[in-house]
């Protein structure tokens, strides 16, 4: 009976040895897990990479019910270095997978920015009738031929995937495209053309676009350039996108052409350009005279476009940084975020064709419950309000052209400032004191200005988007739009509502949402 009792308490012993071991691996998960994504200016519900460099979007293209996001990728470091293209794959645009790295530097080259197309027809021979081959088109950059003082050290590769891009094989023939003697020949985006029956690729040569055609993704012919003598040139040309959109309440349709350029943007530094016009199968053609920008902030730059997307739309995802400071931003483990998608739409005001780009709506699922208000301010009079966070939040209202401005605020005396100025037609964003700015010149130094001559007379919407190192403002649905990063030591908890206008103003449903984290 005596061995008995010691054999039980022998065995009472382990079990809670075992117990104690399982609340130790428990709390040790539970923790890895609040630590997961909660880096000081770790974005919250934008993508970013879980750690080292990330630059520009590549390879956006949906298939078999996943949306894929390649990108610029090294990860060896958090400054630029020898690029890889990084994976992540979702089925809604909001919530995000991490994947192994798809694609990695070899003899030819670094892999550069480049598109994906789904080749349902099987012209390339690399898929089959039943398993369509997923192509990628990229860049490579032969460092030693830059190094050496060559022009001719970009050229353009391909490789495919027959399992939805876990797995990828570069073709052997690679390059498909090679290069005479142009210093910038790079960042080929791909499409089927329908009428011809062809792929078109428009890819950018320092100072333009050109524009190559094939029957099988393997063998391409150039049929035609432009951009020589339009648009802006203060700096290289990189990450153009050509597709088609129907002009919003008509059945007319044209042709979008989007280009990056850095620098040369007009608030400084990085900035994507449009041009909005017609498309032959060989070229695009376009009479506008002015440039536009799809996004007047400092931050948006690269951005590309979901091909094979159901209904033809046009879901667009660009880089949330500057290449004037991309690389000394205050993160330590990670740098670089993405835009949320936007879906773009094209509308005319005036005589004019707009480029509208409007957060996915998806995005809205991730809203909380949270403040629901009108205000109605006299001349001259503010309002407050305070939050427990707006480092993670939508705010959002209706009002009209008058002048207001809105304070973002923390207890550490930083502010974020946006301002409507309806008699010079001007919408500014100051994050000249909004935390840290001192980690490169050009980041804090100036105001940031967007034009915005064709507000509606009525009500339009704000819509105002917080992530913990970023702002996002879409006016009137998009028309206009202005994207910057921030780098706030303390949450921004206090909203100062201001009518600098001489009338009464009202904030028609005005609401701030938390928004819920994506990881």
């Amino acid at each position: 009976m005596k061995q008995l009792k010691i054999g039980l308490f022998f065995i009472l012993i382990a079990l809670q040895a075992c117990k104690n071991k399982v609340e130790e691996q428990k709390a040790i998960l539970d923790t890895a897990k609040t630590d997961y994504y909660m880096e000081p200016y770790r974005p919250q519900f934008h993508f970013s990479p879980e750690k080292m460099w990330m630059n520009d979007p590549n390879g956006l293209v949906y298939h078999q019910g996943v949306y894929h996001l390649f990108y610029q990728y090294y990860p060896d470091d958090i400054v630029w270095g020898p690029m890889h293209w990084g994976h992540a794959v979702s089925t809604d645009l909001v919530h995000w997978q991490h994947k192994p790295i798809a694609l990695y530097p070899d003899e030819l080259g670094f892999i550069f920015s480049g598109s994906a197309v789904v080749d349902e027809n099987n012209t390339s021979g690399f898929g089959s009738d039943g398993n369509p081959a997923l192509v990628a088109i990229f860049t490579y950059h032969d460092m030693k031929g830059e190094k050496a003082g060559r022009d001719d050290f970009q050229t353009q590769g391909i490789a495919y995937s027959l399992d939805n891009g876990d797995t990828w094989t570069k073709f052997e023939g690679n390059p498909v495209l090679g290069n005479e003697g142009i210093r910038d020949f790079r960042d080929p985006k791909v499409m089927w053309h329908e009428p011809s029956q062809s792929w078109v690729m428009t890819l950018v040569a320092g100072d333009h676009a050109k524009f190559y055609t094939s029957k099988n993704l393997k063998d391409w012919e150039l049929t035609g350039e432009f951009g020589k003598d339009q648009g802006a040139h203060g700096g290289v040309w990189e990450c153009p996108d050509l597709f088609q959109l129907q002009v919003e309440g008509t059945d007319e349709k044209k042709w979008a052409l989007i280009i990056s350029i850095n620098p040369g943007a007009p608030n400084g530094g990085s900035g994507t350009q449009y041009f909005i016009g017609d498309f032959d199968g060989k070229t695009f053609t376009s009479d506008q005279k002015e440039s536009r920008w799809i996004d007047w902030g400092t931050d948006n730059y690269a951005g590309i476009t979901y091909n094979n997307v159901p209904n033809d739309e046009r879901i667009f995802v660009g880089w949330m940084s500057n290449w004037d400071y991309a690389r000394d931003t205050p993160t330590e483990k990670w740098r670089s975020a993405m835009t949320v998608p936007r879906k773009f739409s094209l509308k005319k005001v005036g005589d004019t064709y707009g480029l509208i780009n409007y957060p996915v709506a998806s995005l809205e699922n991730l809203r909380e419950e949270g403040i629901k208000k009108t205000l109605r301010l006299k001349a001259g009079e503010k309002d407050s309000v305070t939050f427990d966070h707006f480092n993670q939040a939508e705010v959002e209202f209706t009002t009209v052209t008058k002048d207001f401005r809105l304070v973002f605020k923390n207890d550490k005396e930083e502010q974020l400032v946006l301002t409507l100025d309806s008699e010079r037609s001007i919408f500014y964003l100051d994050r000249t004191q909004s935390g840290e700015t001192g980690f490169q010149e050009n980041f804090g130094n100036r105001v940031q200005e967007m034009p915005i001559e064709h507000l509606p007379k009525d009500d339009f919407e704000v819509r105002i988007l917080l992530d913990h190192s970023s702002v996002e403002v879409f006016i009137d649905k998009g028309q206009y739009v202005m994207t910057a990063q921030v780098f706030p030591n303390k949450y921004y908890t206090l909203l100062d509502i201001e009518n600098t206008s001489d009338t009464i103003l009202e904030f028609k449903n005005f609401e701030i949402h938390r928004v819920k984290g994506i990881w």
